[in-house]
């Protein structure tokens, strides 16, 4: 049912106006001040008509004022209709509202058959344009659902690579989840919004999926790294993205750029670019401090486990060097106990 505006301070027109368009498909409503129509379309509990029919001469704010106020709905987006009407003769008034964003113009004394015909048009006009919009809405959700669609396939491919890239080494099999998990708690420690968050959680368990590219005599090794093998272990970096580089979705790109910058470090001592400070994204700030903190928890070949409360102080005396001392902050704020809970109960969570 449509509702429609009547802007008029002459009583008897007013109502003769209502009662022509009244019926069982338009709902009426007068209002006879320009201030009070105003507050009523713009105002915080504000009305919203399919048809406001504007007397142009009223006391201020007359109709061209309002016109000129009430612009932002009937030029932008709603495309507010709106049928003026005057005493006046002359062409200049119709032009003046015409260009101040009136739709259609009705000259006094009104003609009823005229007037309804008028304002069918434009409220069928009105029809036509929600319908689109409601159309276009539905499609945009589509559009988006696609979208969502094509990054979960995307990331249902791409995940099973990150626990390859780790599965030669049976102390970091779960690595990639566990980072996944701890690196989405500390981005909302850090107060991140829902999304971001949820993003950085998936995203982080492709950290090292550039893993992938390296030998079995650089990753499995036990002992110190020599000079050139550990440059050959710097480029997983590179490799992991690469590997992730040419995805369009944001997930798939914010796991390229964690994939390039998790070891980087906040005073410029890390790799692959020796970035510093803020010039390290957020992700990759996030999971650097996550990665280094699940490997000092969890065994690894080269070396056992730290008790919980080591690891911990290490990682909070690493701020401002390796780590972004607001990183730090957050993760001092954190369950640590959670953080170190068994795959079983991550698993469970996801």
């Amino acid at each position: 049912m449509a509702h429609i505006v009547v802007v008029e301070d002459e009583h008897e027109l007013a109502h003769l106006i209502a009662q022509t368009l009244r019926d069982d498909r338009h709902t009426t409503e007068i209002i006879r001040d320009g201030q009070v129509a105003l507050d009523r379309l713009t105002g915080s509990g504000r009305i919203t008509p399919d048809l406001i029919i504007l007397d142009l001469h009223m006391p201020p704010p007359d109709g061209f004022e309002l016109l000129g106020l009430l612009s932002p709905w009937t030029r932008g987006s709603t495309r507010l209709p709106v049928l003026v009407t005057t005493a006046d003769e002359d062409t200049d008034a119709r032009q003046r509202a015409l260009a101040a964003g009136a739709k259609d113009f009705l000259t006094k004394p009104i003609n009823p058959s005229e007037l309804v015909a008028r304002a069918e048009n434009l409220l069928e006009s009105r029809l036509l344009q929600l319908e689109l919009r409601e159309k276009n809405k539905e499609l945009e959700k589509r559009v988006d659902f696609k979208t969502v669609e094509l990054a979960e396939a995307g990331m249902e491919l791409l995940e099973p690579l990150a626990f390859a890239a780790e599965y030669r080494d049976e102390g970091a099999r779960d690595h990639p989840l566990r980072v996944g998990r701890a690196s989405a708690l500390l981005a909302q420690e850090l107060g991140l919004d829902e999304e971001t968050v949820s993003l950085i959680g998936r995203a982080a368990r492709l950290h090292d999926v550039g893993k992938l590219g390296l030998s079995d005599t650089v990753l499995l090794n036990t002992g110190r790294y020599k000079p050139e093998e550990f440059e050959l272990m710097k480029t997983h970096t590179i490799i992991g993205a690469e590997i992730l580089g040419r995805g369009r979705s944001r997930l798939v790109r914010m796991a390229a750029e964690i994939a390039r910058t998790h070891h980087e470090r906040w005073n410029g001592s890390g790799y692959p670019e020796g970035l510093e400070g803020d010039r390290i994204p957020l992700p990759g700030r996030i999971v650097a401090l996550v990665d280094t903190f699940e490997a000092l928890t969890h065994h690894r070949v080269y070396r056992g486990a730290r008790p919980l409360p080591e690891a911990v102080s290490e990682v909070l005396a690493l701020a401002g060097q390796d780590f972004d001392p607001c990183v730090v902050n957050a993760f001092g704020g954190l369950d640590h106990d959670a953080l170190v809970a068994p795959v079983e109960k991550i698993k469970a969570s996801l």
